[in-house]
């Protein structure tokens, strides 16, 4: 049964819905005029979380699917800073209330390519900018290769709470193949850099299905990642998309692994982190049962969001950067994706908004489904539907995709509950979509299913 459904449903290119809808649906409709006026309409006392894009790497993974820009030199970086800056200010003097700050998320490229002193500084300016929570998180992407001792101690004393490392394979021929060399001894170093620096959370990125991958080698990666006994672990399915990143052309795709191989992949790894205490997580992450996205999702109270599974619950999220992606109640917007025409917009004195989606009552009942499903392979359509002012009936019946799951024994339908099976949950996202009212609109976007 689950080889015919990898079969049938695996090479399917679906989103990871960390959003509804999804980006392809961002339209210019939305722009700097609509988001000042959302900013501009946050309620008092409304819990917010602030995302910073760094769009800059010293080298090319060839793998990579984030908007970044490589660069030896630090002129373009300390450039790029002025104008978040300027961004910060001209983003927190349209929010007439301030909102109270539950999450601050770093995101890149690599945030930590930046000085020590230019990341104190940038996380002194929010804070004076905007309400820092007691007990908030800060989080930041780290590449463990270039992560000094000074940052480290910078990343500490700033207040940063979570950590996470890309670690994706420590198979030498993967590495070679993906151009990105790292060994276990540079990501163990940053660990103890990192813990020494008083940052409890560490997360580690691990990615399956790269060229020459193998099930032996997902497996050694996995135990010697584990050794460094991280509390949680993201793993990915490497996302083949040539034609949107053309630094993935030089990755050959003859070695690349079909979605049977994929799948064992996947599994291989699931089996070794369980065997070592960690608790599965929805589609693709991993914790220890003490940490608090473990906890989360045993109290049904898991998020997903840009930055995948998360226990922010805040539905509002402001994003500052090239690229970058925020929400208010009202919709979602995108910032100018190449850093020279979001510098030129924030240096004009503009919000570089320049497209973004307004959210429907449909839409926003959608995603609710859609998000359950994703966090807990569960969903009460009947219930969710009805607080929602909506007949469930016509989300259910007559829904070709679902009918086919149901009818090749994925799921369970029972009193208008969406349940998916436990040994077909590597399919989750194929569920998701039979919600998706846009999802044919947009297939070749997205990644496989598998």
């Amino acid at each position: 049964m689950q080889q015919a459904l990898i079969e049938k449903y695996g090479e399917a290119r679906l989103p990871r819905y960390t959003s509804y809808p999804t980006a392809p649906a961002f339209s210019p409709s939305v722009g700097a005029g609509t988001y000042g006026d959302w900013l501009s309409g946050i309620a008092p006392g409304t819990d917010a979380s602030l995302y910073l894009h760094i769009p800059f790497c010293r080298s090319m993974c060839w793998y990579c699917g984030c908007h970044t820009t490589i660069t030896q030199r630090d002129e373009p970086i300390l450039d790029y800073i002025d104008m978040l800056r300027k961004e910060i200010g001209l983003v927190s003097d349209r929010v007439g209330n301030r909102p109270r700050i539950r999450h601050v998320h770093f995101g890149g490229g690599t945030p930590t390519i930046m000085q020590p002193e230019e990341f104190r500084d940038l996380i002194g300016l929010m804070r004076a900018r905007f309400a820092f929570t007691a007990g908030m998180e800060i989080a930041v992407e780290i590449d463990p290769r270039t992560l000094t001792p000074d940052m480290a101690d910078a990343l500490g004393e700033a207040g940063v709470t979570r950590a996470s490392l890309g670690v994706q394979s420590f198979d030498p021929v993967v590495q070679k193949a993906i151009n990105r060399i790292q060994s276990e001894a540079q990501t163990l170093d940053a660990v103890q850099r990192l813990r020494k620096a008083g940052i409890g959370g560490i997360n580690f990125d691990l990615i399956y299905g790269l060229p020459h991958q193998t099930v032996a080698s997902c497996i050694e990666t996995a135990r010697a990642a584990i050794a460094m006994r991280p509390e949680r672990f993201a793993v990915f399915g490497y996302a083949h998309i040539p034609s949107f990143k053309k630094h993935q052309r030089l990755i050959d795709e003859r070695a690349l692994p079909d979605a049977a191989m994929r799948a064992e992949q996947a599994e291989a790894i699931a089996e070794t982190l369980a065997a070592a205490g960690y608790v599965r997580i929805g589609l693709d992450h991993y914790a220890l049962p003490a940490d608090s996205l473990a906890l989360a999702a045993r109290r049904s109270r898991l998020h997903r969001n840009f930055q995948g599974y998360t226990t922010d619950a805040c539905t509002t999220l402001i994003g500052f950067g090239a690229s970058s992606i925020g929400r208010t109640p009202e919709g979602y917007v995108q910032n100018e994706v190449p850093p020279g025409l979001y510098a030129q917009r924030i240096a004009s004195g503009r919000l570089a908004t320049v497209k973004g989606y307004r959210i429907t009552p449909e839409d926003r009942l959608r995603a609710e489904i859609i998000e359950r499903l994703m966090c807990d392979f569960r969903a009460d359509v009947g219930t969710i539907a009805g607080r929602h002012g909506f007949d469930p009936a016509a989300l259910i019946e007559g829904n070709a995709r679902l009918a086919a799951l149901e009818q090749d024994g994925a799921v369970d339908i029972r009193g208008g509950t969406i349940t998916v099976r436990q040994d077909h949950r590597f399919i989750i996202r194929a569920v998701a979509a039979a919600f998706d009212a846009y999802i044919d609109q947009f297939a070749r976007t997205h990644s496989k299913a598998a």
